[in-house]
């Protein structure tokens, strides 16, 4: 999905973009949580945080039923805004 279908999200200090995630959504049904990093150098100081909670708290995605996000790291991050592993079995 390109990002112009995407609801965009950014972390700035004094103008400069430091974060970023973007949600693909049909703002009813799911919502895929995507692309989300902090620079290197400001990793720790609890932008990634800032950053969920924003999302989460914005209006336009309540209504979204399903959440979804697939990611290799950050699990701990991501368990505290309420994420959950699914069992997918492999055949």
């Amino acid at each position: 999905m390109s990002i112009s279908h995407c609801l965009c999200f950014g972390v700035y200090i004094n103008d400069k973009q430091i974060g970023f995630a973007r949600i693909a959504t049909d703002y009813v049904v799911f919502a895929y949580l995507m692309d989300v990093f902090i620079l290197p150098e400001y990793r720790g100081n609890g932008y990634s945080k800032l950053l969920l909670k924003a999302i989460n708290e914005e209006q336009q995605l309540h209504n979204c039923k399903m959440w979804m996000l697939k990611t290799a790291d950050a699990h701990t991050l991501y368990k505290q805004f309420g994420y959950t592993n699914l069992n997918i079995q492999k055949n």
